[in-house]
């Protein structure tokens, strides 16, 4: 599974932005629908740390950092094998590099740490100015 974020890029406090990860490549019997999706960040100078995660399709849950709770909201569609985050009210402090990842799974759970996830995107640059 291939993983392509997209849709970073600079806007000032208190704007929104959405971010997209379009998933390509299949495991024999795996479908989209049946990955985790994950949303992670990473600050200069700091460890990446969980944004927000949607689990398989099936079991329709959400999970995010408290910090971003109310403002950003993860979402997926699965006829375009892409997973969203739309950002709204951003901060500087929500300034960072940000990755998608995908965990395959068969049974409903939201994994929220990194060594959880099985493949990665590369990552797109969100920068939020005073």
């Amino acid at each position: 599974v291939q993983l392509q974020a997209s849709g970073g890029g600079l806007v000032q406090t208190g704007g929104s932005l959405r971010l997209s990860c379009a998933a390509s490549g299949r495991t024999s019997g795996r479908t989209f629908s049946m990955y985790a999706m994950g949303w992670f960040r990473q600050a200069p100078g700091k460890e990446r740390e969980f944004v927000a995660a949607i689990s398989r399709s099936d079991y329709r849950q959400s999970s995010y950092v408290d910090s971003v709770k109310g403002r950003f909201t993860i979402s997926r569609d699965n006829a375009k094998s892409t997973v969203y985050l739309q950002m709204n009210s951003l901060k500087p402090e929500d300034t960072a590099v940000y990755y998608c990842a995908a965990k395959y799974l068969r049974f409903n759970y939201i994994p929220s740490t990194t060594s959880e996830y099985d493949y990665w995107g590369q990552g797109t640059e969100v920068t939020v100015s005073s």
